[in-house]
């Protein structure tokens, strides 16, 4: 067998490559090793086999095949090289070391998209489609048919009202006022702790005067007098809270009710919050109004489990996108942040034993670290570098420990630092260009689709009974006329197409003329005369053939 036996011609994409038959063998059960001439898409004029492929990723294939490396080429998106991988029968695990990561970066950002779709950062209006996806309408035939009952029809209405803030002008101004109300419930609940907003509560307290003995017994003066007992809020905040109170009640009655999903709705931390806040203060009130809650032994700590309307400031993430990143970056780099913690939790009691025997070393009259307990909090003001000066090593020993302390939580701190940054810059910047993108996308047909639309119109044009495709061109009883043919298909074409398309661009590239028979048993053609043939790129017309055949038919079979 000679050389050229051996080779074979690849054209993918319009590129050809040439290599052995044996090279294609090295990486059995892909499909460039399967290749056969009973191919549909094997061409016995030119020899060669058409793939319609990226020709830039299968220049890397070829390269695999031949040095058995898989290497990514770094001008392709990696969905791309997947795909191309996928139809070659390739496995992408076959990556080289050097490109892994490079490849694997769109993996990354794949999962990034995801996690913003889940964040709902989206400030454009929904669609009616996408509404009714959300409600869970799209298969539903009261919705399709138009014959919604009222209160389901103005469900997604106050849905948008209240939840989707860029959904419409009124939709913007119920989130203004929610703000409004978060600021001023957060601002008069710190206010109201301060001395100057505080006013006394005043009661009689009796007091003794004077002493003195009548009739051998003691006899007491007393009197009544007014004293400062405690002192409270200014009434004007109680008033501000209820309002604030109502405002929070309805809006979270009416959010749950028209939510498309409620058990989602009450699984939301944040609404978890809003609620639990708004129960405690409907039960603070309703002490204040029993009177009791003075004479309740607990009273402080009732007041401290108000502290939870504090909380009320995460709700300022449904109308704030950053602020929803910043969440979740910390639980991106929760693995960091527990390492993190970890290490600081090993350093402070290793660094809290130290201190407590450096201390004991030398004589120290004045030593401050008395158990390892209280050296766990010198440890951990140390290494933060917060340094509050209550509690000092006096001797030398303990001076050197202390300085190590310090040093190690710079660098145990410092370390995921970076890791926290890129991820917040990560979120941020693919959230930037998300909300860059258009929403509707220019819709492309799959190529099958495409195929099966030229095919009917080749057959109606043609005015034949079709079958939805050109079968069969069988040209007369020559024995040179199917040549005859592919001669002409394939003269002036600079690009090979699949043998599926070919009988299209009969088509359009031949002139035929064909008439009726008598009889009507038969198309025939009483001749066949090609003058020129254009190219299917209309550059230019190649003159092929121009002859007159009688005995030679021409049956079209479509």
């Amino acid at each position: 067998m000679s050389d050229s036996d051996n080779r074979v011609i690849l054209n993918v994409g319009g590129i050809r490559h040439e290599t052995y038959k044996a090279t294609l063998k090295k990486i059995p059960a892909t499909r460039l090793s399967r290749l056969t001439e009973a191919l549909a898409n094997y061409d016995p004029v030119l020899n060669e086999y058409f793939f319609d492929r990226h020709p830039g990723v299968f220049a890397q294939i070829l390269n695999y095949y031949r040095t058995g490396k898989l290497h990514y080429p770094t001008d392709v998106c990696g969905p791309l090289f997947e795909e191309e991988l996928e139809f070659w029968s390739l496995d992408s695990n076959q990556v080289e070391p050097c490109c892994w990561m490079t490849y694997t970066q769109h993996r990354d950002t794949q999962d990034t998209l995801a996690v913003l779709d889940r964040l709902d950062l989206d400030t454009e209006k929904l669609t009616e489609e996408d509404i009714a996806k959300k409600f869970g309408w799209d298969d539903d035939p009261k919705y399709l048919n138009g014959t919604l009952p009222w209160y389901r029809r103005l469900q997604p209405k106050l849905w948008q009202l209240f939840d989707e803030p860029y959904s419409s002008n009124a939709a913007k101004a119920v989130a203004v006022i929610s703000v409004f109300f978060i600021c001023v419930s957060i601002l008069s609940f710190c206010l109201k702790t301060h001395p100057y907003m505080r006013v006394p509560v005043i009661g009689n307290v009796s007091v003794i005067l004077a002493n003195y003995t009548r009739n051998n017994s003691s006899v007491s003066s007393l009197s009544w007098t007014l004293k400062k007992i405690s002192t409270e809020a200014h009434p004007a905040f109680l008033y501000i809270e209820i309002v604030c109170n109502i405002w929070f009640t309805v809006e979270i009655m009416i959010r749950f009710l028209v939510s498309p999903k409620k058990l989602n709705f009450l699984k939301s931390p944040v609404n978890i919050i809003d609620f639990v806040a708004t129960l405690s203060f409907y039960f603070d009130f309703m002490l204040q109004v029993a009177g009791t809650k003075e004479r309740l032994t607990h009273s402080d700590f009732y007041e401290f489990i108000s502290i939870v309307r504090i909380f009320r400031l995460f709700k300022l993430t449904r109308h704030s996108g950053g602020l929803k990143i910043l969440i979740h970056t910390f639980k991106a780099s929760m693995k960091e942040l527990s390492l993190l913690i970890f290490f600081l939790i090993l350093f402070i009691v290793i660094f809290a034993s130290l201190i407590y025997y450096a201390e004991r070393l030398q004589a120290n009259p004045d030593n401050q670290f008395t158990s390892i307990p209280i050296g766990l909090w010198w440890s951990i003001v140390t290494m933060t570098t917060v340094g509050y000066g209550d509690l000092v090593p006096k001797t030398y020993v303990g001076m050197v420990v202390g300085g190590l302390c310090a040093l190690t939580g710079v660098l145990t701190i410092a370390l995921p630092v970076p890791v926290i940054v890129s991820n917040f810059a990560m979120y941020y910047s693919h959230t930037q260009a998300r909300s860059k993108l258009p929403k509707k996308r220019r819709r492309v047909l799959p190529v099958e689709t495409v195929r099966q639309q030229n095919r009917n119109v080749n057959s109606s044009s043609a005015g034949l009974p079709s079958g939805g495709m050109a079968s069969k061109l069988v040209m007369g009883s020559g024995s040179n006329g199917p040549a005859k043919f592919h001669t002409l298909l394939h003269t002036g074409i600079g690009t090979h197409h699949p043998p599926k398309e070919e009988h299209m661009m009969a088509t359009n590239l031949v002139k035929r003329h064909v008439v009726k028979n008598s009889n009507h048993s038969a198309l025939t053609s009483s001749s066949s005369k090609i003058d020129e043939v254009k190219s299917h790129k209309g550059a230019e017309t190649v003159p092929i053939l121009n002859h007159t055949e009688s005995s030679e038919q021409t049956t079209l079979f479509v």
